[in-house]
Parts: structure tokens; sequence; C-alpha cells
């Protein structure tokens, strides 16, 4: 297992946040040991290499319909389908299927198949359940194949659980399990690793918002005690035909826009924008109001026991300025160069005139399934929000987003719900064609169709202006290529202001996605906040005397994170195993005992409202310490929002000629 360059550092700087970590999960290693084992044991799952489908005007071999696991809960989801470039494979039909050996002297790209990586896909900005595809089609392949990739497209159970199909029997869902299925196909792969043409070694696991958390998960949490119990629950391989055990440790994790570490995305959420927002939930006199500013001072507190430094070996803190709030220190500075920097790389690659259209995200996607593709895929409206909340409630409504702030002042959300709403010349950037002079381009459409509207901005001097609007809180030098930015808070007021409720991941009435996740069977919904669950057991009576404060709240929180699962694992332990932070910071008992991924790549848009910059940052800042990981692309792209954000190029071509790197 690998250790921290600056572990030991962490580890001696959050000594008393150990002591509350120790109580949090074992920490166990599940680092490969060859045992004595039943070598027949997993004898079902090998693969049929007579049982192959050729795709004559492609070039594809492939199966569907696998089972990855002995004893699945649900085999709709926990099965997956192969794809592989036809040249890696001599091929002999046998009725209406192929017997295919392995062709050792095959080229495609920059591969052969000893060579060639696995890509694996997580499917789902929301974590719904991710069937195996049940029908075929290349389309969205050959992005891959043709690069000399095998592309793998694995179910997982969701969120949430449900029935199996035509029966009255419940399956369980949630955290950790889809985390765990994919583990399982990953396993899968490495047992079958002498019947495929592929380096199973070389895999990589790519995703966006809550699925792009999963990649994160599985990249950092590689072979994790935590995990042990759910996989042998569901009869993961755990050793191959030989005896000797298999690791579900990854070779790269990609993600746009992750969603995770969800001990502290409400805290960091209004760190990072609710402290700066003063109407709503966040008005003065609303109790969740107190809450807001009493979440962000427990964050400031945190992030002083993460145990984070930057490149320079630098501590990473906050302090509190004169009202308290963790405003100031080495983290705070960090943050600010972090979006100073994102814009400098905006203005220095980007040429003007500039169109800027806003993007739109699309889930699912990336190929591999025809079904979801063709019948189920949807625009996530990225200025709602609606990404992580599956009700509405705890959210702002989209349409008063609008309101207060005004649009012109770069407020990505606000300028989507403008667009939406058919309100030509505003753009998801907030600037305003009308405010800086520029030309607007927009589209009339029947109602109920969504209107994208883009705007022409002539010159970097029209860009700079509209997003100052009446402020003059950026500022940049084209002769030194230099950009300024006041405070944190000007940024987020004109770029990423809240858009969710206080508790915007565990909301009061538990209805997020979120809540779903931390859910236990029947009880679909449950909260997993333990400081929220904290700062309401001891403020209950401040808190009392504000507006809107209901006294069952502290029993709902109280007794929903002393849950057990059906494994009888408590919701911390559940917590932390949706958390990459539990291996690389010293702050938690996981720290240094699991196998982490040597390649990263993380793109997120820094204008989007989902969740709060600081958990990538933090992520990336951890990452960047931790020896063994060999890369960590970090980009925060300046002027997008929650989509596969990028700063140029198709974010999935991009993602294939970063695995190809990565193998070099």
């Amino acid at each position: 297992m690998d250790m921290s360059r600056r572990g030991f550092l962490a580890l001696a700087g959050a000594a008393s946040a150990m002591g509350l970590a120790a109580c949090r999960g074992n920490g166990k290693s599940d680092k490969p040991e060859d045992v004595k084992v039943n070598l027949n044991e997993y004898k079902k799952l090998a693969i049929d290499d007579s049982a192959w489908n050729y795709d004559e005007t492609n070039d594809c071999y492939y199966q569907l319909g696998l089972p990855y696991c002995t004893d699945p809960a649900a085999g709709s989801y926990e099965s997956l389908a192969i794809y592989v470039p036809g040249a890696y494979f001599k091929g002999e039909k046998s009725g209406d299927t192929y017997r295919c050996k392995i062709a050792s002297d095959a080229r495609v790209g920059s591969f052969t198949p000893k060579t060639a990586p696995v890509v694996m896909p997580i499917n789902s900005a929301r974590l719904s359940a991710q069937s195996c595809p049940t029908a075929y089609s290349y389309e969205g392949l050959g992005t891959y194949l043709k690069k000399g990739l095998v592309y793998v497209y694995a179910g997982f159970r969701g969120r949430s659980g449900g029935y199996v199909s035509d029966s009255s029997e419940q399956y369980s869902g949630g955290a950790p399990w889809p985390v765990v299925d994919l583990k399982a196909a990953v396993r899968y792969l490495r047992y079958n690793a002498e019947s495929l043409p592929c380096n199973a070694k070389r895999l990589f696991v790519f995703g966006y918002g809550a699925g792009g958390g999963v990649s994160a998960c599985l990249g950092a949490l590689g072979d994790c005690g935590i995990f042990t119990p759910y996989l042998s629950k569901i009869g993961a391989a755990m050793h191959d035909a030989d005896g000797k055990s298999i690791s579900d440790r990854v070779f790269g994790s990609a993600s746009w826009c992750p969603i995770t570490s969800y001990d502290t995305a409400d805290s960091g959420y209004e760190w990072m924008m609710g402290q700066f927002a003063d109407d709503g939930a966040r008005a003065d006199g609303q109790w969740t109001k107190a809450l807001s500013d009493d979440l962000a001072t427990a964050y400031g507190k945190l992030v002083n026991e993460l145990g984070l430094t930057g490149a320079d070996d630098k501590a990473l803190k906050l302090e509190p300025v004169q009202d308290g709030s963790y405003l100031s220190g080495t983290y705070y500075d960090y943050m600010l160069q972090t979006i100073e920097g994102s814009a400098e790389k905006f203005f220095s690659t980007t040429s003007f005139p500039y169109t800027y259209t806003p993007g739109r995200l699309v889930d699912p996607a990336f190929p591999g399934d025809p079904n979801i593709n063709s019948d189920s895929a949807v625009e996530i409206d990225v200025m709602t929000g609606a990404v992580e909340d599956a009700s509405g409630a705890g959210e702002k409504d989209a349409t008063s987003a609008a309101d207060g702030t005004a649009a012109a002042s770069g407020a990505s959300s606000q300028a989507d719900s403008a667009a939406a709403d058919g309100n030509a010349g505003t753009t998801a950037d907030g600037s305003a064609a009308a405010k800086s002079g520029d030309a607007g381009a927009g589209t009339s459409a029947a109602s109920g169709v969504t209107v994208v509207q883009s705007t022409v901005y002539n010159d970097a001097e029209s860009y700079v202006s509209a997003l100052n609007g009446d402020d003059r809180w950026i500022t940049y030098s084209p002769s030194a290529g230099g950009v300024t930015i006041t405070s944190m808070w000007d940024f987020v007021k004109h770029c990423r202001p809240a858009q969710k409720g206080v508790c915007a991941f565990d909301a009061l009435d538990r209805s997020t996605t979120s809540n779903q996740l931390f859910g236990v069977d029947d009880e679909s919904s449950l909260h997993f906040d333990e400081t929220v669950a904290t700062l309401l057991g001891d403020n209950a009576d401040k808190y009392s005397d504000l507006k809107g404060w209901k006294d069952d709240l502290v029993s709902d929180w109280a007794q929903d994170i002393v849950k057990l699962d059906s494994l009888k694992t408590d919701m911390q332990s559940r917590v932390n195993a949706m958390n990459p932070l539990y291996a690389l910071s010293g702050h938690y008992a996981g720290f240094g005992s699991c196998e982490v991924a040597p390649h990263w790549r993380i793109n997120t848009g820094l204008f989007q409202s989902a969740t709060a910059l600081c958990a990538d940052v933090n992520l990336a800042v951890a990452l960047g310490a931790y020896d063994g990981v060999k890369d960590v692309a970090f980009t925060p792209v300046w002027g997008r929002g929650f989509e596969l954000a990028e700063t140029s190029g198709d974010a999935q071509e991009n993602f294939v000629s970063w695995v190809t790197d990565c193998c070099k």
C-alpha cells in the first residue's frame, strides 16, 4: 500500500481527529494475500470463448449479459458487456456465435492485445441504477475501440434499492453498493484476464456527477477493507483459477464535476457559497441562516484537520477573520489562486471574437447501452441544481434564482434559467449581450422546448465588462496575461451563487438523491451528515428562537445516523465508503490502508453550483501528496457549468487521449 509523502506530518497534525476517526471505520486493508482456497469457487464466472458475437461492419466482437459475481442480488444490474476491437481476436464461426482466440500479433492504434487498456464508464450523474445492456449498438463505441481500447459496460445497483424483475423479492441499494458492484466487475475482468485481449491491470473508470464520485472512490479505495463483507455477500471473485488473490485496484480514474465526500458536502457548500447568500433560507432571522453560518465555521475547522498541503509542502489552513468566519489563511489563498488560474487559462487559450453557448449535460452521456441512449436520455438543466435533488425540496426555486442577483452579473445558473425561460441576451456565464454591446444569438421554439442562447464577445474587454456588471471584481491584463479577482465572495456572487437550500445534500426533509443514497431498504431516504446532527444537538436552543425551527429535527438526525444497513454496517462507515479522502487524508482511519490508482483526471465546471469547488480541490491536493500517484490532471474550467467540462475539444476523445498517454 502507499503512504503520503507528507503523511506523518498530516497524521501528527490531525492526531485529535484520528481519535474520532478511529471509531468510524476499521481502516483494515484488504490488500490481496495468497491463501489456500477452493480453486473452483468462481468457476462459473469463467468467460465462454465460443460465445462471442461479431459485428462485421464495424469489426467489433462483443458479449452481453455476463454475470460478474456468483450470488448477485439483482442479475440485470450485476452483469456486464464487453466490446473488443475485432483485430484483437481470431474468430471462427460456430453456429450463431464465434469461438475466439487472441491474435497476439495484432495492433490497433498504440496497443496490442497484451497492452490494451480497459475503460469502464459510470454512466449516471445521479447514481440511478445502471442495467447491463440487453441489445447491441456500435454507436459511440468507435471513439474507444478504434484507438485500441477494450470497452466494458458494467451494470450496478444505484442510489436506492428495488425489486428483482418479475418478483416480489427486494434487493438492497444505496451506499456502498454502487462501488461494491463495480469492484466486483473489476475483479471479474481480472479473473478472466487470460481469456481477454487486454492488460487487465490497466483498467480505467470514468464518470460524471455522482457517477464521477464513484469513479473517484474506485480510484482511491482499492482493496479497502470496508467493502470485504459486501463483496463476499454477492460472491465477487476474490482469487483467480490458480488461487492467486485478485485486486480491485484500478489504474486510472477520470471524472467530470464529481459529487463525493458526503461527510463534508453540506458544510463545504455553505463555506464555499452558502455563507455569502442572504435570501431565502439564508435570510436574516431564519434559523437556517444560523445553521449555514455554523456549517461554514465547522468546515473551516475541519479543513485544518485534513492535513492538506500545497505543491510547496506548505500546509493549507483556514483562519478566522474579525467576525469569526474562516475566510483567511493559506487554504483560502489556494482556492482563490485556483480560480484566478482557471481564468488566466481561459484568456490565454481563447480567441476573440468568442461565442459562448451554454452547455447541457445529457444523462446518460456515454455509449454502450442503446436502450437508454435511444429511449431514456434526458437533459439536465444545470441551472436548477436538479442533478442532486430528487424532488426539488430543500432547493431554491429555479425561477426565483433569477431574481435578486442581476442576471448580468456572471452567474451560470441564473443565466441558464433565463435561457430556459426564453429570455434572450443572457448566457450561462451570466454576461449579458445588451450590457456589453455584443450581438446575442437566439432561437425561438414552441412551448416546452428548451431554448439555448449564444452570445458573441468581440474582445476580452467586452467579456470582462460583462462579467463585472456594475462591480469591478475581476481584472485582466492582456500584456501580463494575469487575472486578479478581489475576493472569493465576489467570484461566488457573480459566477457561482448558492442554488440549493441549507443542507444542500442532507436536506431537512430527506428529499435529495443523497438522502436516498444513504437510505436502508424500506427506509429509503435517511439523514447521514454527522456534522449537521452535532450542530442541531448543540444549538437547538439558539435555533429555536429563530424563524422556521422545528423541534423534531434534532431527533430526526439523531435517529437516522445510528441506523445500520442489512450487513449491520453503521452510517459513518457507509459515508466513508463513498469518500475517496478516507484513504488519502490523515483525518480518517483509512489513511494509507488502500491501494490508490496512479493516474487521475478531474475536470469541473467552475461556474456550476451543484457542489462546492473545495471538494474537487481537496481531492486533487490530497492525491498530489500521495506516494504512488504518478499524475493528477486537475482542470477547473472557466465559464462552464455542470457538464462534461473541457477547455477545448470533445470530452470523450480527450479522455481516450489521456488514457493513451497514461499507458506510454
